[in-house]
């Protein structure tokens, strides 16, 4: 089988200072990680694998390898200087318990699993995708996991109405300056919305996991522009 090629990953800010901005753009971003944990260790066993696909720096799995001490963790993003910036982050950790794979997009992978993860995430990765590789992306999650694993997701949303998504904006500015970004800044980071991100709503997602073939889909976050989903195959 062809190996994938990698895909640009469309954050503005480059892996060396992901970490140090995102938390002023996304609203509640460590407690998001914090909330995805709790849910899997909600679930009835604890998993032995568990993929973050569009793993970033490896936040996410930084804390989540703390906290279950039983589960190995593989790691995958579109992009070869973001993985770099994981495996720093997580040297510490036994190797044993870490797999780090080629930079691909999650529509694209296609490398060998030794086994069938119980839990994946994709954190602010897909809506960076259009609807078909969204969808691409969904259903390659899906035939990853194995039966009964959970698919975990969250994304920018687009509000109902097109007021919804003026004033969405305005709410979402406004905490973005109450933590010290310019307006200028704030103002480009809008900008992306429908140019470079390309968020739907609440109910598309809805429907685009249960066409996936998911058995149950929940929506268990939302705030201000993101939503996150869990999904049992």
């Amino acid at each position: 089988m062809t190996p994938a090629q990698p895909t640009q990953n469309y954050t503005p800010h480059p892996p060396e200072d992901y970490d140090a901005n995102i938390s002023s753009i996304i609203p509640y971003y460590s407690a998001i990680h914090q909330e995805i944990i709790n849910l899997v260790k909600s679930l009835p066993t604890s998993p032995k694998v568990w993929m973050d696909t569009g793993c970033g720096t490896g936040s996410l799995v930084n804390k989540a390898i703390k906290e279950l001490p039983d589960t190995k963790f593989l790691l995958v993003d579109p992009s070869e200087r973001m993985l770099d910036q994981a495996r720093r982050k997580l040297s510490l950790h036994s190797a044993g318990r870490l797999e780090l794979f080629r930079a691909s997009a999650t529509q694209e992978f296609s490398q060998e699993l030794e086994e069938k993860p119980d839990v994946i995430t994709a954190i602010q990765c897909h809506h960076y995708l259009n609807r078909e590789d969204r969808a691409r992306a969904t259903s390659v999650c899906y035939d990853l996991l194995r039966e009964g694993g959970i698919y975990i997701t969250f994304e920018n949303t687009r509000p109902l109405t097109e007021e919804g998504i003026i004033i969405g904006k305005r709410y979402w500015g406004n905490f973005q300056l109450s933590r010290g970004r310019t307006e200028e800044e704030i103002s480009k980071h809008l900008e992306r919305f429908d140019t470079e991100y390309f968020p739907i709503t609440v109910e598309e997602h809805l429907k685009l996991l249960r066409e996936a073939g998911f058995k149950a889909v929940e929506l268990f976050w939302y705030s201000y522009m993101q939503a996150g989903f869990y999904c049992i195959k």
